[in-house]
């Protein structure tokens, strides 16, 4: 039994709350336990540079962590100037994980920005990021069609994508770790998968003992069937608006 009453397989309970912002094309507030997380997505005609007159849209997304989203307070990055490189990477793997859904040429030449906030932060920001977002840019794909931007009839999203972390604690494989745990985690994996089961990204660490084989087969099997799960509670949060 862990901290929260869980067993090892149970995931935190998941809320997604479409609508969450006034503005935002697409705008969802997600919650893995106490991680909260509001990701938001901005359509916009156009593409950068690199994709002019190819026909193809693009996908970005930046992360952020509010100052006080922890347990104590820190500083924001742009008042230091600097953009910390945990930063760039959970924001470089949110753009990943969707554009590993999307049809560039269905999404035509515009671009979709996503913004993923952590408003509370309590283990498995990126993961809860990843999740929120994919609603958040089916949303945002909707408004869309509905203001003529893209044809009714396209469809820019291929499959559901979801993001779970997973690890070993105490010699215990577990999933969906909270904060008390992951920093008791001899193993740390972060596992993005599509509603197929196909998997994006694997981003596995032994931060103390080193894993063997079977170990690793019984993480990825507990973040399959969590992923699982939350591609579920992704389906319904959208219902009939997502098109696939």
């Amino acid at each position: 039994m862990r901290s929260d009453g869980r067993k090892e397989h149970e995931i935190r309970p998941v809320t997604i709350e479409r609508g969450y912002t006034m503005h935002a094309e697409g705008s969802v507030l997600v919650s893995f336990g106490n991680t909260k997380v509001l990701c938001t997505a901005s359509f916009t005609p156009g593409v950068p540079r690199f994709k002019k007159d190819s026909g193809e849209g693009w996908v970005t997304a930046e992360y952020a962590m509010l100052p006080r989203a922890t347990n104590t307070r820190n500083d924001r990055e742009s008042v230091k100037g600097k953009i910390g490189g945990r930063t760039h990477e959970i924001s470089r793997l949110i753009g990943r994980a969707l554009r590993a859904v999307i049809n560039y040429k269905e999404l035509g030449e515009n671009t979709i920005v996503i913004d993923c906030d952590v408003l509370q932060a309590d283990g498995g920001t990126r993961t809860a990021a990843i999740t929120g977002a994919f609603v958040a840019l089916a949303d945002a794909i909707n408004w869309a069609k509905q203001k003529g931007h893209l044809a009714a009839s396209s469809k820019p999203i291929i499959d559901t994508v979801s993001a779970v972390s997973v690890g070993i604690v105490g010699g215990v494989a577990m999933t969906d770790l909270a904060y008390v745990e992951d920093v008791r985690a001899d193993t740390d994996m972060n596992v993005v998968v599509t509603g197929r089961g196909l998997f994006v990204e694997v981003q596995g660490t032994a931060e103390a003992e080193p894993f063997d084989r079977d170990e690793l087969n019984r993480l990825l099997e507990l973040a399959m069937e969590s992923t699982g799960q939350l591609a579920e509670i992704q389906r319904q949060a959208l219902g009939e608006s997502l098109s696939i």
